[in-house]
């Protein structure tokens, strides 16, 4: 992930309304960005200490700059263990929840949302980077690292495009 500014921050939500933009509350991305190892994080996410369930995630986009995505936060939660869908990590030692996102434009406007289990306090781009389980002998893990790693970007690359698309 590129380094990102306050400023970008601020002017980066592709889903919210001026209103939600200017509600949006950045102390905790400021520090998650000053402490960033951005070599070792492939989105940012934080929730908001003013609103409960709401969050915000910054996420790469293909050949385009990064879009920032207001998130909501489902009343309920799952009733069994959830995997999210993000770093599919079947070992997570944090909680997912479902978190939606109002489709970009007009979808949006009319009430259309996207929506996806996503570790509660987005952990993912750790959670990639350990060691998954060898599956047999020989298993190449570093390969599968890297391979997580891949997938995460694409599937968090993928909910920005299909909030932007309609598809």
């Amino acid at each position: 992930m590129q380094p990102l500014t306050e400023a970008y921050l601020r002017t980066s939500l592709i889903n919210a309304s001026r209103r939600e933009s200017s509600e949006m509350q950045v102390t905790d991305a400021i520090l998650a960005l000053q402490e960033a190892d951005w070599e070792q994080l492939d989105y940012l996410g934080w929730r908001d200490p003013k609103f409960v369930r709401r969050a915000y995630v910054i996420l790469p986009r293909l050949d385009e700059a990064p879009a920032g995505v207001l998130l909501q936060q489902a009343e309920a939660s799952p009733r069994s263990r959830a995997m999210c869908n993000w770093c599919r990590d079947v070992r997570l030692p944090n909680d997912v929840v479902f978190w939606s996102a109002k489709r970009v434009g007009a979808a949006g406007r009319k009430g259309n949302t996207v929506g996806t289990l996503i570790c509660r306090d987005f952990q993912c781009s750790r959670n990639v980077r350990n060691d998954p389980p060898p599956a047999y002998e020989g298993y190449d893990v570093a390969a599968a690292r890297e391979r997580r790693i891949d997938d995460l970007v694409l599937r968090a690359t993928g909910f920005a495009e299909m909030l932007i698309s309609g598809r």
